[in-house]
């Protein structure tokens, strides 16, 4: 049982885990939005919002969102990448 457990909690510790193999499109607080080829599942902490891959901002926001090129498996955080 303690097996168990143990892999329950290593789990549990994963920064993210991939939540389906669809498109989807990530934005942080700060506006700066990408495309994933995988949604993943992030720490709230990291502050990102995932969207459908059909997702686009509205006109009276374009203020506020810009498009950031992904590089792999990471995210945007004060404009820089962050890889994990």
């Amino acid at each position: 049982m303690s097996i168990k457990i143990a892999a329950l909690a290593v789990a549990g510790s994963l920064t993210l885990m991939t939540t389906g193999a669809s498109a989807a499109i990530v934005c942080n607080d700060e506006g700066d939005c990408w495309k994933v080829k995988e949604k993943y599942e992030y720490k709230p902490e990291f502050r990102l919002h995932v969207y459908d891959d059909n997702w686009k901002w509205d006109k009276e926001h374009d203020h506020k969102y810009r498009w950031r090129e992904s590089r792999g498996r990471g995210y945007w955080n004060k404009g820089v990448w962050i890889e994990f």
